[in-house]
Order: C-alpha cells, then sequence, then structure tokens
C-alpha cells in the first residue's frame, strides 16, 4: 500500500500476538498498524480454518447469465449481492442503500444483485472486446480480491475539516477490492482441478530481491552532516518502494519504477489538456513538490485496477499561479480524465531514467544502483508481475537500510511484499441456462431451542 509510513513491520513467521505500549515510550505509525495487522491476520486464519479455502452464507456471489438482447448489447452477468469469504477474507458485495433528501422523494429500492458491467471496482467498459465475456461456452467465472489504500483522494469524507485543506491528511484506510471475471479454459474434465491449476501457476512467487547499502565511490556529502564511512548517504529517514511496471522476464521487457516515499507522493488531477495537467496542489514543501525533471505516472481508479502500465512521462515546466505541469507527452488514453475516478499524478524518483517509458530496465544477479548508497539485487531468472513491490526501509542512524541479513551479514533475499491477491470460483457456465455452480455455502451455527 502507497501510504505515508515509516514502514512495515508485520511478519506473519514471527506470531505475535498483540502490539503492547509501554509509557513514555515514542509512538510510531507502525506499532499500531502492525497491531491492525495482527488482529486482521487472526481473523481471517480464524475464518479459514472454521470455513475453508473459500465459502459464504446465504446466495452471495450467486452467479446467472443474462444473454445478448436483440439490440446487441453485450452478454451480461447477474452478481448476487451477499458477503463471501476467500482465504479468510470477508468480500461483501451489499450495495449500499440510496439517502433520502429532506423533501425529496422516496429513494428507489437497492438491487439485490450487481451485473458483470456495473460492478464496483472492475471498470469494465461496452466497448472494449477485451472485457466481453466468452462469445461460446462454456466458460468459467471466478472471484478474485485484494486489499489496496483509500486516502483523502479517494474518500474526501476521511479528511478532518478542522485540520483546514492546507493540513496533510490524517489516517489512511485499507479496504478489500473485489471482481468477478470471466476464464476461458480449454479440454477441461474437471473445471474446479483446471481453476486450481491456474491459481496456482498465478500465484506462484518467481522473483525474488535483496537491498543492501553500499558506499558510493564518490562522496560530496557534508561530513559534519554525515560520516564519510557511511553507507547511507541520504540526509532523511526514507521508505523505498521498488515496484515491477512492465511485468516479463529481464530477457524481455520487465522494468521497474522506484520512490524513497513508498509512493505516496501524489496531486490530485483537476482536468488535462493535452500536455498540460492542472492540479489542486503542487505539493506542502519543497519535499514533497513536483520540480521540473520528475518522472510522474497518471493514474485513477480504473487504471489500477486493471493493473495498466502506462509511460512515466517526464515534467518539463511547472507553471506556479496556475497549479499546472506540463508533461513531456499527452497521457495514455482514457486515463485521468474522468472526475469519479479519482485521478491523481503520483511521483516517482528515478529521475535520471533514459529508458524508454521513463522507468528502470530490470537487469538480473548484479547491484543495482537507486541512489545515496542504496542498492538492489534481482535473483536470476525471475518472472515479474505488474504491481510486485518491495519496500526497504532505510535510516540515518545506522547509515544502512533496514533488510533481512544472514549471519555473516549478507542480504536475504524476499519474494515481494505485494500484492497479494486471493481467487475461488463461482460458476462453470456451460450454457445460457446450464450453470454448474462452484461456490460453497454454510449455515449459521445457531438454532431455535426445541423442547
Amino acid at each position: 500500500m502507497k501510504g505515508d509510513f515509516t514502514r512495515q513491520t508485520f511478519r506473519a513467521d514471527r506470531y505475535y500476538s498483540a502490539v503492547l505500549l509501554q509509557q513514555g515510550r515514542v509512538q510510531l505509525d507502525a506499532d499500531a498498524n502492525e497491531q491492525a495487522a495482527i488482529q486482521l491476520a487472526l481473523a481471517r486464519r480464524t475464518a479459514a480454518d472454521l470455513i475453508g479455502q473459500h465459502g459464504g452464507p446465504g446466495m452471495g456471489f450467486e452467479i446467472s447469465y443474462v444473454p445478448r438482447t436483440p439490440r446487441k448489447s453485450p452478454a451480461s452477468l447477474n452478481i448476487r449481492s451477499g458477503r463471501y469469504y476467500v482465504d479468510g477474507i470477508l468480500i461483501d458485495s451489499t450495495r449500499p442503500a440510496v439517502g433520502q433528501s429532506v423533501g425529496g422523494p422516496e429513494p428507489s429500492p437497492v438491487s439485490d444483485s450487481w451485473t458483470y458491467w456495473d460492478q464496483p471496482s472492475a471498470y469494465l467498459d461496452q466497448e472494449r472486446e477485451a472485457d466481453e465475456l466468452p462469445g461460446e461456452f462454456p466458460f468459467l467465472v471466478y472471484l478474485v480480491a485484494w486489499e489496496d489504500l483509500v486516502t483523502t483522494v479517494e474518500d474526501p469524507s476521511i479528511a478532518e475539516p478542522a485540520l483546514g485543506a492546507l493540513a496533510p491528511d490524517t489516517a489512511a484506510r485499507a479496504k478489500v477490492i473485489w471482481q468477478v471475471l470471466p476464464l476461458k479454459i480449454e479440454g477441461a474434465e474437471s473445471p474446479q482441478q483446471a481453476f486450481d491449476d491456474w491459481v496456482a501457476e498465478r500465484t506462484a512467487v518467481r522473483s525474488f530481491l535483496a537491498a543492501r547499502t553500499e558506499q558510493p565511490d564518490k562522496i560530496e556529502d557534508d561530513p559534519c552532516i554525515l560520516s564519510p564511512d557511511a553507507a547511507y548517504r541520504g540526509p532523511e529517514n526514507q521508505l523505498y518502494r521498488v515496484e515491477i511496471h512492465e511485468g516479463g522476464t529481464a530477457a524481455d521487457s520487465a522494468t521497474f519504477k522506484w520512490s524513497r516515499d513508498n509512493g505516496s507522493v501524489t496531486f490530485p488531477i483537476v482536468a488535462l489538456d493535452d500536455t498540460w495537467v492542472t492540479l489542486s496542489s503542487l505539493g506542502r514543501d519543497d519535499k514533497l513538490a513536483l520540480h521540473a525533471g520528475d518522472r510522474v505516472e497518471v493514474v485513477d481508479d480504473a487504471y489500477i485496477a486493471r493493473g495498466e502500465s502506462a509511460p512515466l512521462p517526464r515534467v518539463e515546466e511547472i507553471d506556479i499561479a496556475g497549479r499546472r505541469v506540463r508533461l513531456s507527452e499527452e497521457p495514455q488514453a482514457g486515463v485521468g480524465r474522468r472526475a469519479a475516478w479519482h485521478p491523481l499524478l503520483r511521483r516517482w524518483d528515478q529521475r535520471e531514467s533514459k529508458a524508454a517509458g521513463g522507468t528502470v530496465k530490470l537487469a538480473e544477479g548484479t547491484w543495482l544502483d537507486l541512489e545515496d548508497g542504496v542498492q538492489v539485487w534481482f535473483k536470476p531468472g525471475g518472472t515479474y508481475r505488474t504491481g510486485d513491490y518491495w519496500l526497504i526501509p532505510a535510516r540515518t542512524r545506522t547509515s544502512d537500510v533496514d533488510w533481512p541479513q544472514d549471519k555473516d551479514g549478507k542480504p536475504l533475499m524476499a519474494a515481494p511484499h505485494g500484492i497479494q491477491r486471493h481467487y475461488a470460483p463461482l460458476a462453470w457456465i456451460r450454457g445460457a441456462n446450464d450453470i454448474q455452480s462452484l461456490r460453497k455455502t454454510f449455515q449459521p451455527l445457531a438454532k431455535p431451542v426445541t423442547g
């Protein structure tokens, strides 16, 4: 999650049961966030132990097929509202109630289902052929879910009005994102087994990274501020984020981008006009501002949910009075232009990138410099997915990164810290009226007392 965090300390393999505050100590965001993560992991582990890999009460996420209409509206699905658990994660698709204004008419009854096209987090487009359901039967329908960060950009109601518009936002929120999607499986005798094999292939860990600090060959820092022997040369504590931009293999076109602030430096977009972007703010201070030469990514809710990876343009010019920036190229068509999708510019820090697309070409088996002595190393033979990321805390007091090491002080390789996606099959559609449910259900334990 791209929040303004000091670091993320929760580790499932440490089996901690609680975070215990002590009197007179500094309170850290990492401690509070670890407590929330411990409780969430415990609740989800308990649910998974009791329910199994997936299941739900009632008719939540029941699937029915809606054929193409005579007016050539594309085929669709009805997705029954309700709750479902995948790997212990609660996924709630209940439609929110519509409020009634003072003196206004009675709101329409809330529907008990979504359609394939209007589900809230898939951002499907009936004009995009790739988004259409398969034109031939059979095919499988599945549920995928993951957790994402919500800030005041996506939900302004989080902000405390008393703090004023110029103050930084406060706490963010985590939200479970879900999508119902089709999967074409050829020649499968058992759709369940074929789906399990497909999920195993998609979730297999095939990329590893290690991080360290190494004193640069050329040192220009003030020795009164940094020790001449320091490996990490940064003037501030940072949480570096290394994120895969273009997936694939190193031999093909895999690239990555990085941020010294966990990708949390963002600027909400007000308007787009060719290469000019009008922003709600240019940043609170110089550290969190935009500068000519910065690499930025134009994103919105749909771009993020689809896992897209567009080129990262360079900031060429800044109009301070108009709160505008001119980019080196026009953003990808269809991205950043709908206010309802919360468009924003996200700053990345590989300013010196000369690669096409503004990212860094991924190279394996060699130490790659980020900045200020921070280096990363990718294990040879990896396969990379867009959005996979690693977090690397760097600290001035130790002049080093906070990264696990073996007994000899060598950095250990780590699998991506996210994004973790969770999958469950919902239905095997053999025909418009021939649907095999793959859901699992359970009933409440409590029953009326008899006798």
